[in-house]
């Protein structure tokens, strides 16, 4: 049986690597997620039964556990060296000049091009020994890089395993570039932006950064990709470039296709036109092209310096830049509250279309340019994306307007500024400001908040934009007469929601702490405090020093607590929710210590509570939720159709539980 086991679990992954390669290489699935995902599910099932046939190059292996706190040196097979620049066609025609007197004057019309796309993103090398991924480095500083290979296995477009055997070939070690795909940055920024976190600048940063992280499981969660565009040393019968490229393909790895073979230099230059503009329309970002000698022959003959090979070149495309006038500078509420000063502009075509508005970010960014209305100034697409003002054109012909200055007050609602220390973003803290409120709402009725069922964005649109909600404490004044005027919504809908409006009363102080979207009090810190101080009048008298003493609380929390508090609309706010039947105080079973300082990890799917639930739960007895099993784990909650931490928390000695000795834990 073990060996039909073994038989069974090979197919399988063989399986789930074409479809890998359907999906993340080639674009083109064939079946289904969740046909996909209950194979997956089968190959868990059968290496559950059949332990001894887990490798680390299964599927099911992709994300493992923390990596060590310093990323160990790798040393590359052959220096992964950079590529000298050119910024202009004379400067690239000089380049092709360079290639013929390094040949001996070699016919130009004999010598082929190989033109791709440069990517902006994290170049890296992976090492492949016979058909097994077993390392991943950064470039580093060409000689050495960093071993991340536990991340870049989250990575679903790089193939865990390739068919080696069919090459005749034992060792491989390919290199590519790691990059953010568009989406995925403006989807993590949002999130970031939620958690009140520092936003990445680019996409780039956030590929780099996410490579560099610690747990493989947050990589995983940041969807990058990769392009693979060559090899550290091509095998002895592979003669050119493009070769190379028909091979890394056969082995499944992931080509950008948009790439040409050019006969000669003459029929680069249309590609360098080309996508000059047309790299705008694309997912990821391209600052660039690699133009290289197609030759391996030729590119040996011409060798290397220190730093740069001399038969390639990168062609880099400038930011596109255009003058024009700044008419006025207005300042934007952000749904966190975060006040940006944007510049309105006379109209003016740039990189494929016209822009009328770039931010200018805070008031520390308009100082340091010294930006003023009426001013002529520079302005650039940054990353091909959003315009920004690059520098003000200065003339002793034109009298300056005044120096611009932040508001005092809010510009939606009149409220009071805060500017938090350290921190160059002024924010409106009055939480019922117009211009947040659609965006505070979801957050307030979401599931991990006071859990409004029923309550979505189009029918909060609505609800804001016909004055029945202004704020919160409005929502438990809803009747179902008036829901059923509104649009799309029949009288058995509008009765289903003031049921789920009115249930949401009983969820709890904690739940509740989080649902007001103070800044920086999530999830964890609203069940923290609700443990500590009980009710909610108590966290309102509490002082500043009591409050950054809090276990897990500390002085930012505190900080931001003490502000919410010192506004009188926040506190009348709470008011009104306590009068309209908004539980403001725990109750005594709520507070017990039966958990508290006990470690848990969750595994597998849970029948009983989804895993939200669970940690809410495991928090409000005093207990904590991480992501990766340690020796500091005290138990392993095992779901059904469990990961690789069951392997973990079995090879170190961690106490496995099941779901319904958890329920008993928490009381039932």
């Amino acid at each position: 049986m073990s060996k039909q086991g073994e038989g069974k679990i090979d197919r399988l992954r063989k399986n789930i690597r074409q479809h890998d390669i359907l999906y993340y290489v080639k674009d083109s699935p064939t079946i289904s997620d969740r046909e996909y995902d209950l194979l997956m599910r089968e190959l868990q099932d059968l290496e559950g039964k059949f332990p001894e046939f887990i490798c680390k190059e299964s599927p099911t292996q992709r994300v493992g556990g923390k990596v060590s706190e310093k990323f160990n040196t790798v040393r590359h097979s052959t220096p992964m060296l950079s590529l000298d620049n050119t910024y202009s066609v004379d400067e690239l025609k000089d380049f092709h000049a360079r290639v013929l007197k390094g040949l001996g004057n070699f016919p130009s019309k004999d010598i082929e091009y190989f033109v791709e796309l440069k990517f902006d993103g994290l170049a890296v090398a992976l090492t492949y020994e016979k058909g097994v991924f077993v390392q991943g480095a950064t470039r580093g500083n060409g000689k050495e890089g960093e071993d991340i290979t536990a991340n870049l296995r989250t990575i679903k477009s790089i193939p865990l395993t390739i068919p080696m055997d069919k090459e005749k070939i034992d060792f491989l070690e390919v290199r590519g570039e790691v990059f953010m795909p568009r989406k995925s940055f403006r989807e993590l920024n949002k999130i970031r932006e939620e958690d009140n976190e520092a936003l990445f600048a680019n996409p780039r940063n956030a590929a780099a950064g996410s490579l560099r992280l610690l747990d493989p499981a947050i990589t995983a969660s940041r969807r990058l990709d990769i392009f693979i565009y060559g090899v550290s040393a091509e095998p002895a019968p592979i003669k050119t470039h493009s070769e190379t490229q028909n091979m890394l393909q056969r082995l499944g790895f992931k080509l950008n296709m948009n790439h040409y073979i050019c006969g000669c230099f003459e029929d680069v230059l249309p590609y360098v036109e080309k996508w000059r503009t047309e790299k705008n329309n694309l997912e990821y970002d391209v600052d660039g092209l690699v133009i290289k000698v197609n030759s391996l022959s030729f590119q040996k003959k011409l060798g290397a310096t220190t730093k740069f090979p001399r038969w390639a070149v990168a062609y880099k495309y400038e930011a596109e830049k255009a003058e024009t006038k700044v008419e006025n500078i207005v300042c934007q509420v952000g749904r966190t509250g975060a006040i940006t000063p944007v510049a309105l502009l006379t109209p003016v075509f740039i990189s494929g279309s016209t822009v009328s508005r770039a931010t200018l970010h805070n008031e520390d960014e308009i100082k340091r340019k010294d930006i003023r209305v009426g001013d002529r100034v520079v302005i650039e697409k940054s990353g091909e994306i959003i315009p920004k003002v690059v520098k003000v054109i200065l003339s002793t012909k034109v009298k300056r307007g005044a120096s611009f200055k932040m508001p005092a007050q809010c510009p939606e609602c009149r409220g009071v500024l805060f500017r938090p220390e350290k921190e160059a973003i002024l924010r409106c803290v009055n939480y019922g400001c117009p211009a947040q409120l659609k965006e505070r709402l979801l957050h307030f009725a979401s599931r991990n908040a006071m859990d409004i069922d029923h309550l979505g964005p189009s029918i909060i649109e609505q609800l804001v934009e016909s004055g029945l909600v202004n704020n919160f404490s409005d929502l438990y004044k809803l009747d179902h007469r008036s829901l059923a005027k509104l649009e799309r919504m029949a009288d058995k809908s509008a009765k289903n929601l003031v049921e789920a409006i009115q249930k949401s009363k009983s969820v709890g102080l904690a739940r509740l702490l989080h649902a007001l979207g103070v800044r920086h009090v999530g999830q964890r810190a609203g069940v923290i405090l609700a443990r500590h101080f009980h009710s909610m009048s108590n966290l309102q008298n509490a002082k500043i020093e009591e409050l950054q003493f809090v276990m897990e609380i500390g002085e930012t929390v505190a900080k931001s607590l003490e502000a919410f508090f010192s506004l009188q609309s926040n506190n009348e706010e709470i008011v009104r929710l306590g009068a309209l039947g908004v539980e403001m105080e725990v109750k005594g079973e709520v507070v017990s210590d039966a958990l508290l300082g006990k470690q848990f990890v969750i595994t597998g799917s849970l029948e009983y509570l989804t895993r939200d639930e669970a940690k809410i739960k495991i928090s409000a007895l005093g207990g904590r939720v991480t992501s990766s099993v340690s020796k500091k784990t005290d138990y392993v909650v095992v779901g059904a159709d469990p990961g690789s931490k069951t392997d973990k928390a079995r090879k170190i000695g961690v106490e496995m539980i099941s779901e319904k000795a958890l329920k008993e834990m928490l009381g039932g």
